[in-house]
């Protein structure tokens, strides 16, 4: 059952993107990157698939290197989250400042793109760990 987690995990990190990239740093990020209404519908579908991939594929290694090598009593969400947030910092928001900082992109585009990273492995950590499926 171990397949069944990182796909749960990778879902809720998309539900959580659709939030972030809508309602919450839509608007912002949408003026930081340039995009336009009808750039950003153009392809929405294989766009949206293939994020929801990546997400299940970031995933993967969390639960089954990090979270599934604790005891399963210390699989909690809180846990589970820390792992993923800290993952999220260490490779995933240094990783893409790397880029950014030789793409010049702004500050706050960083900002945006790097906190969603880190909030959608902490989330799909915690939800991982906490569904003890492992």
């Amino acid at each position: 059952m171990q397949f069944l987690e990182p796909i749960l995990g990778g879902i809720a990190a998309f539900l959580l993107g659709f939030l972030w990239y809508t309602a919450l740093f839509g608007k912002q990020w949408q003026a930081e990157t340039g995009i336009s209404d009808d750039e950003a519908k153009k392809g929405m579908g294989l766009t949206h698939g293939l994020a929801l991939v990546c997400m299940i594929l970031m995933s993967y290694p969390l639960n089954a290197f990090v979270i599934n090598s604790h005891d399963l009593a210390d699989q909690t969400f809180a846990h589970g989250a820390l792992h993923g947030a800290l993952a999220g910092l260490s490779y995933g928001a240094a990783a893409l400042g790397i880029h950014y900082l030789y793409q010049k992109k702004s500050l706050k585009l960083f900002l945006i793109d790097a906190s969603y990273i880190v909030a959608l492995l902490a989330l799909s950590g915690g939800i991982m760990a906490a569904l003890h499926l492992g």
